[in-house]
């Protein structure tokens, strides 16, 4: 059974860090692309980053540039992005999906998606 399980949100001030967790099972995380998807009230999900089967990262939204980071830890079969200068408009619930190989800024093409992550950008 495929599961993806988000961890780590919260309420953060502005300019600090936050590292969301995603643990996966029902497959390794190194078999697949991994992405980081987040949605803000009244907006549409749009990708961050992703990394891909092969370890190759991607960042589809050009605001977290220098500031975010993806990592994968195949031991614990997580995925974590790492967030720093965090800005009032990171406020979104984040979300980690399943993809195919290769990444994609397209979220159908993730077909298994975590729950979500409330991450609160606010002084």
């Amino acid at each position: 059974q495929v599961q993806l399980v988000e961890s780590g949100g919260g309420l953060v001030q502005p300019g600090g860090s936050l590292r969301l967790s995603c643990a996966v099972s029902g497959f390794t995380s190194d078999s697949y692309a991994i992405g980081w998807f987040r949605q803000a009230p009244g907006k549409e999900r749009e990708g961050v980053l992703c990394v891909s089967r092969f370890g190759g990262s991607t960042y589809y939204a050009d605001s977290v540039k220098g500031r975010f980071s993806i990592s994968r830890d195949n031991a614990k079969n997580a995925v974590y992005l790492q967030m720093n200068s965090l800005k009032p408009e990171d406020t979104a619930v984040y979300y980690c999906a399943r993809g195919n190989y290769v990444c994609s800024g397209n979220m159908y093409e993730y077909k298994y998606w975590g729950q979500g992550t409330q991450v609160t950008v606010s002084s």
